[in-house]
């Protein structure tokens, strides 16, 4: 069943994890929302979203003192968790920071981590991430880590729409689970990193541009050349062909 109904007077929602498919595998997106066929499921990461959740708090203590964090105090950055009346529901994974682009009619959200403010009164959009790496993540230099940046750079668009100053430069926050340690002890201890990165939001409005092009169109689109996805389904389906052709 097609999830895609174009529709004037309704814009249809098209997240940033959907850009962010289209980016990876335009067949995937066109298969999910055009056919109603989805990729499966992956694992929850329930360790994640409770980093997530003490990071936030811990912030927000801070935030509310109008203090740095000794993470930028450590890291030399000058800057504060940003006070905004819409923080909680951009945070919200079930609203998010959204803006309706009128000439695709996509309604584009996606929901933040944080917020910091600079000196100069720009918004620095920052990421938390977690992982249990045996090294030390201190860039971002694996090809999958192109997603990460361009997460954040969705966002930075994002808020720019809604008519916030916003720095290009960006956070992230890596917490990495330490294993090294002798034993548990009923604890995992994380080493922190904080990441720069430059963000550049030029792409996102010329892709949205071909996402709406590639979902109106009447035919199946190319798969993304490292789609796993679509290779299991081509080995699959060739193997079923013959093996069960007169069945």
């Amino acid at each position: 069943m097609s999830l895609y109904t174009p529709n004037p007077k309704k814009p249809f929602p098209f997240s940033r994890s959907k850009i962010a498919l289209f980016m990876e595998c335009p067949r995937c997106l066109y298969l999910e929302l055009r056919l109603g066929v989805r990729r499966p499921d992956g694992p929850g990461f329930a360790i994640n979203a409770g980093v997530d959740t003490l990071l936030k708090r811990e912030f927000d203590r801070y935030r509310e003192a109008g203090k740095p964090h000794p993470y930028m105090v450590k890291h030399g950055i000058k800057a504060v968790p940003a006070k905004h009346d819409m923080l909680d529901e951009w945070r919200n994974t079930r609203k998010g920071v959204y803006f309706v682009h009128l000439p695709t009619n996509f309604r584009v959200y996606g929901a933040i981590d944080d917020l910091w403010l600079d000196e100069q009164d720009l918004l620095l959009v920052t990421d938390y991430k977690a992982t249990a790496k045996r090294e030390p993540v201190t860039v971002l230099d694996q090809p999958w880590h192109e997603g990460y940046k361009r997460q954040l750079e969705v966002y930075q668009w994002l808020l720019r729409q809604n008519g916030e100053s916003v720095s290009d430069m960006a956070y992230f926050l890596y917490c990495r689970g330490r294993t090294e340690a002798a034993s548990f002890n009923g604890r995992v201890e994380f080493e922190v990193t904080l990441i720069p990165h430059h963000g550049s939001d030029g792409w996102v409005e010329p892709t949205l541009f071909a996402a709406r092009a590639c979902l109106d169109a009447n035919r199946l689109p190319k798969a993304g050349a490292d789609c796993k996805f679509c290779k299991y389904r081509e080995t699959a389906r060739k193997a079923m062909s013959g093996k069960f052709a007169q069945t």
